[in-house]
């Protein structure tokens, strides 16, 4: 009898406890989902992580794999990083003779991931979120992590016109944490440009929303640079959203990914663990602690 690949979830590197704990739990999650297919999940590109990627290996090896289905847990490709994922993977070969892997491409700018940002920006306006009319009065800043890669920074650009596309915001611009421009408060001023040209009754708030799978570092930089906006623009309204986090979306992602690599499907790019998404799914569909708090200087506590 054939026994399936096992799951690697690599994570792109955090030493963040909060970051290692939710891909703990999206491990947990697809493991008592599909329980004939061992999983574990790890961070590569930063030494010290809590949990990392070559512990992940080490483990299920000794849970007797010897075939790894890789899976980038990324909503875009990273761009350079000092410590690449095929080199780790390379390492991991050496250390266990006779183990092989095969990549998968990231996970978005994914059908199921959008509808799950869409749900975080209804979360982060609450009961202001229901209606056409308030969509509509609604600018969304999609923020993510940044890379000297400008093919991972249009993906980014890709994720927002997608989230755009049918839900009736009045519009979705992007900003980088570090690494490309425009940054948190250009993108900000961007929108609030956005709403001043709108005139009386046009867009009159702003949700920045995290194009991040995972807590950690960055996130908590992206949310200092647009409270510290927020307060220094006390007439407009600033709402943040949290993660994307590990929903059950994420799994189905996920496991769409690993099957596809153990069928042999490359990844758009073809290069191996090339880790760019598959360009369907953009043609398929398109349609925490500040979670639902109003930015705007004097809101109160969040």
């Amino acid at each position: 009898m054939t026994t399936s690949p096992a799951l690697l979830i690599a994570g792109h590197g955090t030493r963040d406890e909060g970051g290692a704990d939710a891909l703990r739990a999206l491990v947990r999650l697809l493991a008592e989902r599909h329980p004939e297919v061992p999983v574990a999940g790890g961070f590569f590109g930063v030494p010290d992580s809590p949990l990392p990627l070559t512990d992940a290996v080490d483990g299920l090896v000794g849970r007797g794999a010897d075939r790894l289905a890789v899976i980038p847990l990324l909503t875009a490709p990273t761009g350079p990083v000092p410590e690449a994922l095929p080199a780790v993977l390379a390492r991991a070969s050496e250390r266990h003779p006779g183990l092989t892997h095969v990549c998968g491409a990231e996970l978005g700018p994914h059908p199921k991931l959008l509808d799950v940002l869409e749900r975080r920006l209804d979360q982060a306006l609450g009961s202001g979120a229901r209606k056409p009319a308030d969509r509509a009065r609604t600018t969304v800043l999609l923020v993510g992590h940044g890379t000297t890669d400008p093919y991972a920074n249009a993906e980014v650009a890709r994720a927002a016109r997608l989230l755009w596309e049918g839900r009736g915001f009045a519009g979705v611009e992007t900003a980088f944490v570090s690494q490309a421009a425009p940054d948190v408060p250009a993108g900000l001023d961007r929108c609030r440009a956005l709403a001043a040209t709108a005139g009386p009754g046009g867009p009159g708030r702003i949700v920045v929303l995290p194009y991040f799978l995972l807590p950690g570092g960055p996130v908590e930089r992206l949310h200092m640079q647009a409270e510290g906006w927020a307060a220094a623009h006390p007439g407009t309204d600033v709402f943040g959203a949290t993660v994307i986090g590990p929903e059950p979306e994420v799994a189905d992602v996920i496991m769409e990914r690993y099957r596809a690599a153990v069928a042999g499907e490359p990844p758009l790019g073809s290069a191996p663990c090339a880790c760019r998404a598959a360009a369907e799914d953009a043609r398929q569909a398109h349609g925490a602690a500040w979670q639902g708090a109003s930015l705007t200087a004097g809101a109160g506590e969040r």
